[in-house]
């Protein structure tokens, strides 16, 4: 599949101040793409240029080989980026917020109302379809926010911070929706600071940091740069102190029942479970101690 988003030479200042310096970005169709940074970092910016909602100083942006300069209607009408504060008219019924946005985009009336009934009951929504918007809980209003953004079924769907403010069991369902939308052919841009969702959603990610592209690749290539974790380990039995045979994986004992070790990429914890089995210790579980992405971020794109 050829590119659906080309950014070349991005630049964006405030009088001295630079907030986009160079930024080089292609976004493949049907891609599911995250791009990280932290606040300031420039990504609202690029955003906001991709549809002009902030102009640019140079470069150039194309959406599906349509320059915002050259036919920007047409450009944007392949884009929706679905912000973080709702902007809907909070006095307007749920269902109408949904058709007013479809009709505005040229959807005829009957494929709406299919639209609308379809979108709405994908996330939860078609039982409140006659409730006016102010009376939803933030979940809900951010469910909303996104049924509203597919009525004219965009090529690229760009989604700031979508799971902010919601709590874990519909961060799932959102998570679920998202990923059948771009099973389905929508490319998805992602900006999130629950960087799990990057690990298990996107296929590729850019970080930016002071106004520059610090790291653009594949999540699963940028994973394996990764050259050791650390491993929480949930005991049945008690460790009354650390075996000696374990010096080498840096352990901690945080209780008699957690033990905590740092392994290497190159190394296997099958000697870890060795070493426990002979102390007739069983494991009950283990995990990682910090999400492998962010230990990836923080150290890319460190906080200034």
């Amino acid at each position: 599949m050829g590119n659906i988003l080309e950014i070349k030479d991005l630049k964006k200042s405030y009088w001295d101040l630079e907030v986009l310096k160079w930024v080089n970005l292609e976004v493949k169709e049907g891609d599911f793409f995250a791009l990280l940074g932290h606040n300031w970092a420039g990504k609202t910016t690029t955003i906001g240029i991709m549809t002009s909602l902030v102009n640019k100083t140079s470069g150039t942006v194309k959406i599906w080989g349509i320059s915002i300069d050259d036919d920007f209607s047409a450009a944007r009408k392949l884009i929706w980026v679905v912000p973080q504060e709702f902007n809907f008219d909070a006095f307007a019924k749920v269902k109408d917020i949904c058709l007013f946005s479809a009709w505005y985009y040229g959807v005829e009336k009957d494929e709406a109302k299919k639209r609308v009934e379809l979108y709405l009951t994908k996330l939860g929504l078609w039982d409140k379809r006659d409730v006016k918007a102010k009376e939803l809980s933030g979940g809900m209003k951010r469910r909303l926010m996104i049924a509203r953004a597919l009525m004219h079924e965009p090529k690229i769907l760009v989604l700031d911070e979508p799971t902010a403010w919601v709590d874990v069991e519909l961060r799932k369902t959102m998570w679920d929706f998202i990923g059948e939308l771009n099973d389905q052919g929508t490319t998805i841009i992602l900006t999130t600071h629950y960087l799990e969702e990057v690990e298990q959603l996107c296929k590729n990610v850019a970080i930016l940091s002071g106004g520059l592209i610090v790291k653009n690749s594949p999540v699963k290539a940028l994973l394996k740069t990764l050259n050791q974790e650390v491993f929480v380990l949930d005991l049945k039995d008690s460790l009354k102190e650390i075996p000696e045979r374990f010096k080498q994986y840096s352990p901690v004992l945080v209780d008699e029942h957690t033990l905590e070790v740092t392994v290497l990429a190159s190394e296997s914890l099958n000697h870890i479970f060795e070493v426990l089995s002979e102390k007739n210790v069983e494991v009950l579980s283990m995990r990682n101690k910090s999400n492998r992405m962010e230990q990836l971020f923080l150290s890319l794109a460190p906080k200034t």
